[in-house]
């Protein structure tokens, strides 16, 4: 992985709002607008950067969040994450330290055929070496966004 620079630092902090214009972000770092544009294309191509149109899940009221902690019985942690990522309704997995291996982010809705039960009979159960889960529901969040999946 490489180093990012400051210039790609300051084009980053200013894409929070992924809507302004790289006019804007050009003319607030003295440089062209070109160069925010490349810069951007090669985070994007790196994989450093993404644009994504983000939900609060509590204006979606038949989005639910919930967070899984996941021990496996194998120490291929990598493969493990990266099979559960491929879920439906997952939103990301983490390798971690603590009581769990992984940490899992989902999304449900009963509307679209993924509540709680559903993921456990349909998706989980398709992952081998999983030795346990705890399930945390979100009933309320603050500053959460989400891509919305489903």
């Amino acid at each position: 992985m490489r180093k990012l620079d400051d210039t790609n630092m300051e084009i980053i902090r200013h894409l929070r709002d992924g809507r302004k214009a790289y006019a804007a972000i050009a003319d607030e770092l003295d440089i062209t607008e070109n160069t925010v544009r490349s810069r951007a294309n090669k985070l994007v191509d790196d994989k450093v950067l993404s644009f994504r149109g983000l939900v609060n899940p509590e204006y979606m009221p038949s989005l639910q969040i919930a967070i899984m902690g996941i021990k496996v019985s194998t120490m291929d942690l990598e493969k493990k994450a990266q099979e559960l990522s491929k879920l439906r309704g997952v939103i990301n997995c983490c390798i971690v330290t603590g009581r769990y291996d992984l940490i899992l982010q989902i999304e449900l809705s009963e509307d679209e055929n993924c509540s709680l039960l559903n993921f456990f009979k349909n998706e989980l159960t398709r992952i081998d070496d999983i030795s346990s889960v705890e399930t945390f529901v979100v009933y309320q969040s603050h500053n959460l966004e989400v891509p919305y999946l489903l």
